[in-house]
């Protein structure tokens, strides 16, 4: 049967005998039309593969409508990509990707071929959290996996061993920090407490450096270990592509290897991004010289309003340093905005001072020294005015860069967006290009946090290897920022939440409360404060938790999971509080902000 709409019948016979000539002359063949993506994706595989293939462009031949409805009879496939391998119909664009993956296009192509076998199953580049977990995960499961991982020292001359930034310059120097801090304040709550002490109580630097180090060299040291006991090669070399397949290691004495991988994962991570005016590179730091900076800061200003900068903020007050923040806009942007004010005006309640809508221009080196002393210039952002400052230390804390674009990714024809570097993929974690895989903060509009990549890094090794179906499930993260209030929140910030489903769908329950062992020391009353988003379409689902408060971590993560189940008011009205506990408030809410009825509490 001609196709629909043809007028003038066609040679079927011919027909047939030409495609099924065709079928038999191309090693690889694939029916396409030019404008179709999933063409394009088919032809971006065998690309990648290094292999020749033939592909006939029904949409700019005459006979093509006919030639599609010989292959719907040959085949039983209506749609382009129609995909062929040495003689075999493959199928379409999924059909033709599942057999990639599960190695049957391999086979397919390896009768009588000149592949040539692969060093490794998986090479991981990065070792951090993300690459180590998924490289660990394929070799439990079998496979021969390398991890390539290198830091690049930073302006000040600052690197770090195995385990990304988590380990040596995030979350775990972070928090150690954060607790120093807070044991300062809880030895000024100990005296209301009954407790006495003559001494004078100060803070060494230098000390609370070399123990949080020496803990993190374990780290790194273990990390080494489990590698070697999973069989896992690691070097310490910075890897870039340099054809389909094949990366170059270059260590640190400029010594190249080569390593080719029949699939490698991107996990490389993200560094500082400087502010790109005179003298930031040469007289700034920022997170990653601060934990294992030699000497104590003195007078620190930090540049920026991310959670790392208020992090780092709140921690050097807490030991007892002049801090100022300077702010070009608003705090902690992409969190819960009422959040972050209260987090804001709790820093300045404790000595942090804000300098607001001012950005850096110039930074001026006025006297070298362990630290020295640096003049700031700053513009307003919302005019003329111009503000200086002296200080020890700036601390530049103004966002992230992906570790993307000095890697060879252009080599390989893997896709970045230019504007931030980060790599857009599938919700299988896949690359445009199908044997390149990417996890963690490289991720274009995916979540920046070290659970996350821990637990997409083994979910795809075990999809890859496994025979698994589970992605990672990027909703309802639960998080902490580790600020004197620490503030913990899972589901949707208040701002999106109202963009997302109407406020008048929505009701909000909030109360502050002022947490017992607070109490006797009578300091900070009505400060740390929650509040739950319901969705009232959804019997009142909880679509956002928000506490601010002493141990939020801990609070979030075990209602975290409640959410996932799908929590809603009435469950939580249902639930019996522990008494006394912080987080006993979310058992008990029931004021709406709607109501606009008083929140201050009188006691815990």
């Amino acid at each position: 049967m001609p196709p629909p709409g043809q007028t003038r019948l066609p040679d079927w016979d011919g027909l047939k005998l030409r495609v099924r000539s065709l079928v038999g002359s191309y090693r690889v063949l694939v029916f396409s039309k030019s404008y179709c993506p999933y063409c394009l994706r088919v032809k971006e595989l065998f690309r990648s593969m290094g292999l020749e293939y033939y592909a006939l462009e029904l949409d700019v031949i005459d006979d093509g409508p006919s030639i599609q409805q010989v292959l719907m009879e040959m085949t039983n496939q209506r749609t382009v990509p129609n995909v062929f391998v040495n003689g075999t119909h493959v199928g379409g664009c999924d059909a033709t990707l599942q057999a990639y993956q599960n190695g049957s296009l391999q086979k397919l192509l390896g009768s009588g071929t000149d592949v040539k076998p692969y060093d490794y199953d998986l090479i991981v580049i990065g070792g951090g959290s993300g690459g180590l977990a998924c490289s660990k995960e394929a070799a439990t499961l079998g496979k021969k996996v390398m991890v390539l991982d290198y830091v690049v020292p930073t302006p000040s001359g600052t690197s770090w061993g195995l385990g990304g930034t988590c380990v040596n310059v995030g979350c775990i120097p972070k928090k150690l920090m954060h607790q120093a801090a807070l044991l300062g304040q809880a030895l000024k709550d100990s005296r209301k407490f009954g407790w006495q002490y003559d001494e004078q109580v100060k803070h060494n630097w230098e000390t609370m450096v070399e123990a949080i180090q020496n803990y993190i060299g374990s780290l790194n040291w273990g990390y080494r270990v489990s590698l070697r006991e999973k069989t896992v090669t690691y070097l310490n070399a910075y890897a870039e592509f340099i054809e389909p397949h094949k990366v170059k290691a270059t260590n640190r004495k400029g010594q190249e290897t080569y390593h080719t991988a029949e699939r490698f994962v991107l996990a490389t991570g993200e560094r500082p991004r400087y502010l790109g005016i005179p003298g930031d590179k040469e007289y700034c730091i920022t997170s990653d010289d601060l934990f294992s900076l030699p000497y104590c800061p003195g007078k620190t200003l930090v540049v920026g309003a991310s959670y790392v900068a208020l992090e780092c903020a709140g921690f050097l007050a807490g030991i007892g340093l002049d801090v100022s923040v300077m702010v070009r806009s608003i705090l902690l942007r992409g969190f819960d905005q009422e959040m972050a004010e209260r987090i804001g005006a709790h820093m300045e309640t404790h000595g942090v001072k804000f300098i607001r809508r001012f950005v850096p221009i110039q930074i001026e080196r006025l006297e070298e020294g362990m630290p020295g002393r640096l003049k700031v210039v700053a513009r307003s952002t919302e005019g003329s005015d111009i503000f200086e400052g002296e200080y020890n230390t700036v601390l530049i804390a103004i966002g992230r860069d992906a570790c993307t674009r000095n890697i060879g990714l252009d080599k390989i024809g893997v896709r970045i967006n230019e504007e931030n570097g980060k790599i857009p993929v599938s919700d299988e974690e896949q690359t445009n290009v199908p044997y390149v895989y990417a996890i963690g903060d490289i991720l274009d509009g995916k979540l920046e946090l070290t659970p996350v990549a821990i637990q997409a890094g083994r979910l795809l090794a075990r999809r890859l290897y496994a025979g698994s179906s589970i992605k990672c499930d990027y909703v309802n993260v639960p998080t902490t920022v580790f600020t004197p209030l620490e503030y913990g929140c899972c589901g949707l910030p208040e701002e999106k939440a109202i963009k997302e489903y109407g406020e008048h769908n929505l009701e909000v329950y909030h109360t502050l409360f002022w947490p017992l062992e607070w109490t006797v020391p009578n300091r900070d009353n009505n400060t740390c404060y929650a509040k739950i988003i319901c969705n009232k379409l959804a019997n009142n689902r909880v679509i956002g938790f928000h506490v601010l408060g002493p141990n939020a971590g801990e609070i979030t993560q075990g209602f975290a999971a409640a959410i996932k189940c799908g929590l809603t008011k009435e469950l939580l009205n249902e639930t019996i509080g522990i008494h006394p506990t912080c987080a006993e408030v979310f058992t008990t809410m029931n004021v709406t902000k709607s109501s606009g009825q008083e929140i201050t509490q009188s006691g815990c």
